[in-house]
């Protein structure tokens, strides 16, 4: 991850807001090759990235978190790249990686954008990278640190292949060019007329070891970090020196995250342990050593075509707290239209203490694709039981 300056921080900070943004290592002999990044996801056991990764590769994996409270290797059960994968041209770049047990609770965990509006947004470039400065690109990362920049994503790839017009057919890609705040460098301002010069010293693009890593729009995952490219014909060569080295001029291009949803939410439902199938299996009392409990929500309405049905969604304190009885997760539910119910994964906190039993809940509200019946919002409760001995 360059920046157009050097002085910029490295995010390693407690509560630096990345802790669940992971390396992933190669295994090389008996020492450990840095590879690329990538997001844990809202469930806490799955990490999206990029297939390029693992496409062709051979040899023991680790993932590695590195929290406020110290860094946590991991091994995966599962690496399931899309099946859609086209190497030649980029597409559906995505894998996820199945942890061998649940991140750690400080982790952050990271909800997908799930809207369309990407397109002249700013957006947060997270990952184990290179650093540099766009004048002369990419050097080295020597801490192998999170590392954060700024771009403006700026072109869709229906727009960019309109205006590129080749062989090359990137899909369901989200395009940014490394501005510098001068034209000449405005690689895709210039290739479709119009002009953005950049987000200033915080600008930067993806570079060595970001790859897999996620791009960030308030604080969802929006893109994951695919390749860089430079654009050039008989009327500009907007990349500042000509060569692929994450330089002013460059372009990065990320997998759409709203346009493969439906992909990473099935396969992350389909690994579930002991998920209900019908009202009557939702369990109301889980004991917390369980570590999570589930939410059904179910549609009973009339559904038309193949259209998405969602809610938001949201946990609220009774007497259990956030953070210390289970984790806050809030977001947007999808059912998709071979779905009647989807479930909402709630982790808990399993400790020694010997507490009451407590209670918290989960809203859902602003439904889209049905109602509630004239209701705002429905609510449903939850009583962790406590499993530790006490004698009173």
């Amino acid at each position: 991850m360059i920046t157009a300056e050097y002085y910029w921080q490295a995010r390693y900070q407690t509560n630096s807001g990345f802790d669940g943004v992971v390396r992933i290592s190669y295994a090389i002999s008996s020492q450990y090759a840095y590879k690329g990044s990538g997001a844990l996801l809202y469930d806490g056991s799955a990490v999206l990235t990029a297939a390029h990764l693992f496409y062709g590769s051979a040899g023991s994996i680790e993932i590695e978190f590195i929290t406020s409270e110290g860094v946590y290797s991991y091994a995966p059960s599962q690496i399931l790249i899309d099946p859609n994968y086209d190497p030649g041209n980029g597409n559906n770049d995505l894998a996820l990686i199945f942890l061998e047990r649940p991140a750690p609770l400080e982790a952050e965990r990271f909800q997908l954008y799930r809207d369309q509006d990407e397109v002249g947004q700013d957006v947060s470039l997270v990952g184990f990278g290179s650093i540099g400065s766009g004048s002369s690109g990419a050097t080295s990362n020597p801490d192998h640190l999170h590392l954060q920049a700024l771009n403006t994503i700026d072109l869709t790839d229906v727009e960019f292949n309109r205006a590129l017009s080749t062989s090359w057919t990137p899909q369901e890609m989200l395009f940014a060019d490394f501005d510098s705040g001068q034209t000449a460098h405005d690689a895709l301002g210039q290739l479709v007329s119009r002009v953005h010069l950049g987000t200033g010293e915080s600008e930067g693009m993806i570079a060595q070891v970001d790859s897999g890593g996620p791009a960030f729009l308030d604080g969802q995952l929006v893109g994951v970090a695919s390749y860089t490219s430079a654009i050039s014909n008989s009327r500009y060569h907007p990349d500042i020196d000509d060569v692929i080295n994450s330089s002013f001029g460059e372009v990065g291009a990320w997998q759409r995250i709203s346009a493969h949803q439906e992909w990473i939410d099935s396969e992350i439902r389909s690994r579930y342990e002991n998920a209900p199938t019908r009202a009557s299996e939702v369990n109301l009392s889980p004991e917390e050593a369980a570590n999570y409990t589930y939410f059904m929500v179910e549609f009973n309405g009339v559904r038309y075509g193949d259209s998405i049905i969602s809610v938001d969604y949201a946990t609220r304190d009774g007497t259990a707290s956030a953070g210390e009885d289970y984790l806050a997760a809030e977001g947007r539910l999808n059912i998709y239209p071979n779905e009647g119910y989807a479930l909402i994964l709630v982790e808990l906190i399993n400790d020694s203490s010997s507490e009451v039993d407590e209670t918290f809940y989960l809203d859902i509200f602003n439904p889209i694709g049905g109602s509630f019946g004239g209701v705002e919002k429905l609510t449903a409760m939850r009583t962790i039981v406590d499993d530790d001995l006490w004698l009173g």
